[in-house]
């Protein structure tokens, strides 16, 4: 696993116009504790395969002195891209050996998953767990050691997650290091003084995740976001969170700096009237590579940056782990009880906190050191889960008020990520971080789901494992975020002085008095009622009007590859767009979506209009959620992305409540479009707001 890690860190970085010297320049702190480690490490295990007895009697004290220090040498180094995650995986594997005396505990049925027999030879640091889950398999850390079976050929093995955490983190701190120049590396010193603001020109753009065309031109950033000293997030604005899991001023033409593009460079045949000192005036003798082109993407350059890197990361690992214990939650219900509606009320009291305490949770978190709120919300999140499955067995009761618990601690996670994102990537890259961030969420969706349904039905009646592994999910993540540097909000004498209903007013005010903001959520809330009829009425459309049970889960997977695909498409070509008309043909476009499927039995015409949902559905929330992001104050983000969340929200529990009475009276193919028609005049009534048309 490690071998494919690197192997997958260097391929990509080379795709993207990395080259192989630039290794060389890499500059670490402490890199003789680091190589010094792993030598202890490999030596330490070599040693004993030999059978050499002090090795034998040393075992424990050499491998955890070899972990301990090469766990400090990556902390050292946790600003670049991939380490802190490295770190994770080395703290989690010495964990392990350190429950078991120097040996890696290796699950049985894991092993036989992977296609070995359980009387084979083990490697000298490890050894066997039986397969039973009492209280010897948590004693001996059994959910830390390798228990991931990976039953390829030629690459037959069983990995922990360390391993995976250990994996990825190499892959993107190689990925990283090909990318940059010897001209962008500059060590953590170099780091430091960008955070601190103490670089300028191209040092400063080598090191934030900014455009080469953002320094060369001089793009503004907001002093709102904390980062104008020199230093150039994002929750779904729409979506509930269930079960834990968004130039300057020119006098003349003649004087305007050049459009580049993303590579810095101007386009073919233009010349700059009046280059400022140091710029080199480029035209057409000048034409960039493909590759120097995918090198200057804003997504690269947000692959590049620390701190937002961090964060994705740990976005999707606990995202991953969130599907696991979704899927693993509802066969613990069925296992209990045997009924489709103690699952379905487990559902509607994960959802009922997003109506109750968005506001609430996003004024108070306005209030709050927001690092300290995602830090704590993975930790709480973490223990909350590790009780699910101890809860069941007392009286599956007692999941219920954990699963609202749950709920409620993730709206207090999602506005803190919603306003901090804006501090730690420049202006010109929020809405590519916003489209990253959804694809994020839809790789979750669209790869999280089959992966957990394969490795729950794999654990069959070792069902608490599955919650053993997102509360380790959770963990990673505060870890990962616990490193990121997040410059701090100036937050007004009224916020720090104000109670919490003082700020709740004075939010939404704000919001009231925003006419760009208030017109997006006044069309949002009318526009999302489709969203909710479809959410209800998907399962009844694809049983009665495509006569077709097994077609909802294409049309599920045709929405959600759609995300994908339009979260890619934002992210690529989004900077270069208006938001306010992106928003308006979003939303006309999921309406006629939504509206065709009552015009179609034919499935593979159905799961195409489902994919086209997918597309619009992200043309529609990226420039709104970033939209919120930039003409919100720091200090206020919270409360007033609660707000929006709470209406919108409230339109698509109704739309949810009424559909069903809709769809017996009137039929499921007659609501479902007649919804989607009147999300189309909710998105085109958008032009008769100018505000909102002109964003």
């Amino acid at each position: 696993m490690l071998f494919g890690g690197i192997v997958l860190g260097l391929v990509l970085g080379l795709a993207v116009g990395g080259r192989l010297d630039n290794l060389l320049a890499v500059r670490l702190r402490w890199p003789l504790l680091l190589f010094g480690a792993v030598a202890v490490r490999l030596g330490t295990e070599a040693a004993l395969g030999r059978g050499i007895a002090l090795a034998e009697t040393l075992r424990l004290p050499l491998l955890l002195a070899a972990y301990g220090v090469l766990a400090v040498a990556l902390w050292a180094n946790r600003a670049r891209p991939g380490l802190s995650l490295a770190l994770i995986g080395i703290a989690s594997n010495a964990a392990a050996m350190a429950a078991n005396g120097g040996f890696m505990p290796v699950w049985e049925p894991s092993l036989v998953a992977a296609g070995f027999s359980p009387t084979e030879a083990l490697s000298p640091i490890h050894v066997l767990l039986p397969p039973v889950l009492d209280a010897g398999f948590l004693v001996h850390a059994g959910p830390l050691g390798d228990l991931v079976p990976i039953p390829i050929p030629f690459a037959r093995n069983v990995a922990s997650i360390g391993d995976v955490f250990l994996s990825l983190g190499l892959a993107f701190f190689l990925f990283e290091s090909v990318v940059r120049t010897p001209e962008e590396v500059g060590g953590p010193e170099l780091d430091r003084a960008a955070r601190e603001g103490r670089l300028s020109g191209f040092a400063a753009a080598a090191r934030l995740p900014r455009g080469v065309a953002g320094v060369v031109v001089g793009t503004p950033i907001r002093p709102e976001t904390g980062l104008a000293s020199g230093l150039a997030e994002a929750a779904a604005l729409d979506r509930p969170v269930v079960f834990g899991g968004s130039g300057a001023g020119l006098v003349m033409p003649a004087l305007a700096p050049l459009p580049l593009d993303d590579a810095g460079l101007a386009p073919p045949g233009t010349m700059a009237a009046a280059p400022s000192a140091g710029t080199a005036v480029l035209g057409r003798a000048i034409r960039p590579s493909l590759r120097a082109r995918l090198r200057g993407h804003p997504y690269v350059r947000l692959a590049l940056n620390g701190p937002f890197s961090a964060l994705w990361v740990s976005q999707v690992v606990s995202l991953f782990g969130d599907r696991i214990h979704q899927i693993a939650l509802v066969f613990l219900f069925l296992n209990a009880t045997g009924s489709a509606v103690a699952v379905s009320l487990a559902f509607a009291v994960a959802t009922v906190p997003n109506l109750l305490l968005g506001p609430i949770a996003g004024t108070l978190v306005d209030r709050w050191d927001q690092k300290q709120v995602l830090v704590v919300s993975d930790l709480l999140r973490a223990s909350i889960v590790l009780l699910l499955p101890v809860a069941a067995t007392v009286n599956i009761v007692l999941v219920y008020p954990l699963v609202f618990t749950l709920t409620s601690v993730s709206i207090f996670f999602r506005p803190a990520r919603t306003a901090v994102i804006p501090r730690i990537v420049a202006e010109d890259d929020l809405l590519t971080a916003n489209s990253a961030t959804w694809v994020g969420d839809t790789l979750a969706d669209v790869i999280g789901y089959p992966v957990a349904g394969l490795f729950v039905g794999f654990l069959g009646a070792a069902l608490p494992l599955a919650f053993w592994v997102d509360g380790a999910t959770y963990v990673a993540s505060a870890v990962l975020i616990l490193a990121v540097a997040i410059p701090p909000v100036a937050r007004s004498t009224a916020t720090a002085m104000g109670g919490v209903f003082a700020d709740l007013r004075a939010g939404w005010r704000f919001l009231r008095n925003e006419p760009v903001l208030l017109a997006n959520t006044a069309q949002a809330v009318v526009a999302q009622f489709s969203a909710g009829v479809t959410i209800a009425l998907t399962p009844i459309y694809a049983a009665v009007v495509l006569q077709s049970r097994e077609a909802y889960a294409f049309l599920e997977t045709g929405i959600g590859v759609g995300n994908l695909v339009g979260g890619f498409i934002i992210g690529l070509l989004g900077a270069r767009l208006a938001k306010g008309p992106m928003v308006i043909v979003g939303y006309v476009g999921y309406g006629l979506c939504v509206a065709g499927l009552a015009l179609t039995g034919h499935v593979d015409i159905a799961i195409g209009l489902a994919a086209g949902m997918g597309v619009m559905n992200m043309v529609y929330i990226i420039p709104s959620q970033t939209l919120f992001q930039e003409r919100t104050p720091g200090d206020m983000i919270g409360r007033v992305v609660g707000f929006r969340f709470a209406a919108v929200l409230g339109s698509l529990t109704l739309a949810q409540a009424v559909s069903g009475f809709l769809s017996d009276a009137f039929g499921v193919g007659l609501v479902i479009g007649a919804f989607g028609v009147v999300t189309v005049i909710a998105g085109l009534a958008g032009l008769l707001s100018r505000p909102l048309r002109n964003a």
